[in-house]
């Protein structure tokens, strides 16, 4: 679909509200899907050095005892 000018690309044959509205959600929920996944991820990367760091000082202590 060509356009004669920019206002009637912004204005998509009628349909803008439509158009722009789900170009909107989508870049919202495409946002909000990195920022809680990549928040997740730090999280799960804490944890993860948290069970290692007990796990290896359980070891160490085991090792103490003998």
């Amino acid at each position: 679909m060509q356009f004669e000018s920019f206002t009637d690309f912004i204005n998509m044959g009628g349909y803008a509200f439509y158009v722009w509205l789900a170009y909107g959600v989508t870049a919202t929920s495409l946002a909000t899907l990195i920022i809680l996944s990549t928040r997740q991820k730090g999280k799960v990367l804490t944890e993860i050095a948290k069970k290692i760091a007990r796990e290896e000082r359980l070891k160490e202590s085991r090792s103490n005892k003998a």
